[in-house]
């Protein structure tokens, strides 16, 4: 039965729930003698694609400032890859912005690489990000950043192709522009979806209408959606998805790694995600003491059960990995579920924690 958390006004929340009814049994276990350590036994549609339960997201993979990239870590996060897809992950989130300085889009070009020196072309389901620029004012430009894109990865067609941002809220005559690129992009075939990251439930609205009219199905809405991120504009989000049959892909489900356990007052990572976790991380004890607690009953740990609270709720989250161990951590949150009781515990948790994840600057109403 729906419950309503304090302060959530009249928004449905625990219920455990996704857009329709449509998972189905992943085959792909019989194609090899080789069992993977950790399994998704169910994929979920979205559109005409079927994508593994949880992707992993590669911001990491080019990022010098915020994630301490180097050319030394790319055979890592080739193995890092190569074990995310032998444990059946097929969906991989990237953007053309992705990378810093002059490793911009680096990370599209890792991907590609990898999917390359693997042979799993045809098993992947990448879902890219174009940046909406200042200086992309016209459909066709925006295209070029989808060709782009496909140049860099080596590839004929991207899975879903995503809107970075809504410019609503500062330039929305570009908008229009942006969204009739993302019309161009299917009506050519460069992308099997179409897909918004940032998005809050009034503007989502808007694109789905324009998009519908236009003949082309929105298949997801990306957006920070964690246990540190569950305000009422991230539930109404969610409501507002399952009534459309819009897939929630959920990025920084671990809070940029708040909610891994990791790191505490005394031990801040270095850069800029030090400086952040130094205003949140004093206010989380009642959180990540539940996670805690729960994670020791679970044999499991502290990420794994964040990971699968944002699965429990019906959404797709994608954790960044750079390493391998983070990859085999993550794994480690599929094919089990929290109970009633223990979505309930972490969520009065959350409540209970004084502090929130800061919303991106370019999330819209």
């Amino acid at each position: 039965m729906a419950r309503s958390l304090p302060g959530s006004k009249s928004i449905s929340y625990f219920r455990c729930s996704s857009p329709t009814n449509d998972a189905v049994p992943s085959s792909s276990v019989f194609k090899s003698l080789k069992i993977p350590r950790f399994w998704p036994w169910q994929k979920v549609k979205m559109g005409p694609l079927t994508v593994s339960p949880m992707g992993f997201g590669t911001w990491a993979w080019g990022n010098q400032l915020l994630w301490g990239y180097q050319d030394s870590m790319d055979s890592e996060l080739q193995r890092t890859f190569n074990l995310a897809v032998e444990n059946g992950i097929n969906l991989f989130d990237t953007a053309d912005s992705y990378g810093t300085g002059r490793l911009n889009g680096q990370s599209e070009k890792l991907l590609g690489k990898f999917i390359r020196d693997k042979q799993v072309k045809n098993d992947i389901v990448i879902a890219t990000k174009f940046a909406a620029y200042p200086w992309r004012l016209t459909p066709g430009q925006f295209v070029n950043a989808c060709k782009s894109s496909l140049d860099r990865m080596q590839i004929e067609q991207i899975g879903i192709g995503q809107l970075h941002w809504s410019t609503a809220n500062y330039a929305p005559l570009q908008e229009r522009a942006l969204w009739d690129g993302l019309v161009a992009m299917y009506e050519k075939g460069l992308v099997r979806a179409v897909g918004v990251s940032n998005y809050g439930p009034k503007q989502l609205l808007k694109i789905h209408k324009y998009l519908d009219d236009r003949g082309v199905p929105l298949r997801s809405a990306q957006v920070q959606f964690s246990l540190l991120s569950m305000g009422n504009d991230q539930l109404e989000m969610k409501n507002v998805c399952d009534s459309l049959g819009i897939r929630v892909i959920a990025y920084s489900p671990l809070g940029l790694g708040m909610l891994t356990g990791k790191y505490t007052p005394s031990n801040l990572p270095p850069g800029p995600r030090g400086l952040l976790f130094r205003q949140i991380l004093p206010g989380l004890e009642p959180l990540l003491t539940s996670l805690k607690e729960i994670a020791q009953r679970r044999r499991k740990t502290i990420p794994q059960i964040a990971i699968n609270w944002c699965i429990s709720k019906g959404t797709i989250p994608i954790p960044g990995v750079k390493s391998v161990k983070q990859a085999e951590e993550n794994l480690g949150a599929l094919g089990w579920q929290l109970t009633s009781d223990e979505l309930l515990q972490l969520e009065y948790a959350a409540l209970d924690s004084p502090r929130k994840m800061i919303q991106n600057v370019f999330q819209t109403k």
